[in-house]
């Protein structure tokens, strides 16, 4: 299983970078795991629009999901174009009613509605959710194919289920929006070094930091991680890619 991180900073992108977005690939299968501000421009350095098989949203933030619309339209001008595309489909939960119907966009893109309670099958990839404490429903993902398994956070403030949900995870991807003095509980978002703790408990090979803040030395992201897990700990950039 590859994995490509095309965008990762919380909020807004910086200049040139896109926020949450990570591209899933295993045997010619691709998957997009959320749709934020920069992700389509920075996709196409690995994929066109066209390639996409599936799509699929933890949440309707505008950093999660700021670039669906333009997607669908690049899906549709390529069809314009001759460029013969199936319906996307876009799989995102239905409490938030309104995100969830902007995904269809009649002919190239259709909302498709996944049970958090039960694990979902989108090609080659087996999905499981656990909901995230977040202002608005979020759920977070554990992405298996083949042997390997991959968790993905999405937002949250920190919570001990995150322990068992990434038990033995190849790679953890978590987001961490605050550095290790603060508190993100309020905002719902996680320290560095809770995420360094939830990787030592939950004995996963490797943490990608990610959802990164927009001020001080992330450099120091690591170090404070590194206090509680001695595990390989990276920062997520662009362009970082995971392939076992």
């Amino acid at each position: 299983m590859k994995v490509t991180v095309v965008g990762y900073w919380g909020g807004y992108p910086a200049r040139g970078e896109a926020t949450s977005g990570y591209l899933f690939e295993h045997n010619g299968f691709s998957l997009l795991v959320d749709c934020g501000s920069g992700v389509l421009e920075q996709l196409q350095k690995y994929i066109q629009p066209t390639d996409l098989d599936a799509v699929i949203l933890s949440h309707y933030h505008h950093d999660h999901v700021a670039d669906v619309g333009v997607l669908q339209y690049a899906r549709q001008i390529h069809y314009y174009l001759g460029n013969q595309t199936k319906e996307l489909p876009f799989y995102g939960h239905t409490e938030d009613k309104k995100g969830f119907e902007s995904l269809t966009h009649k002919g190239f893109t259709k909302g498709v509605v996944y049970d958090p309670e039960t694990s979902l099958t989108v090609g080659p990839f087996r999905i499981s959710f656990l909901k995230t404490k977040h202002p608005v429903p979020c759920y977070a993902m554990r992405i298996t194919a083949g042997n390997e398994t991959i968790v993905y956070t999405a937002d949250s403030s920190y919570q001990q289920e995150f322990i068992d949900f990434a038990k033995d995870a190849d790679l953890l991807i978590s987001e961490c929006n605050f550095y290790g003095h603060q508190d993100g509980t309020s905002a719902g978002h996680m320290t560095s070094k809770e995420n360094g703790h939830i990787a030592h408990e939950a004995n996963v090979k490797k943490l990608i930091l990610t959802h990164l803040p927009h001020y001080g030395e992330h450099a120091q992201l690591i170090d404070e991680a590194k206090e509680f897990f001695n595990g390989d700990i990276e920062l997520a950039k662009c362009g970082v890619v995971f392939d076992k």
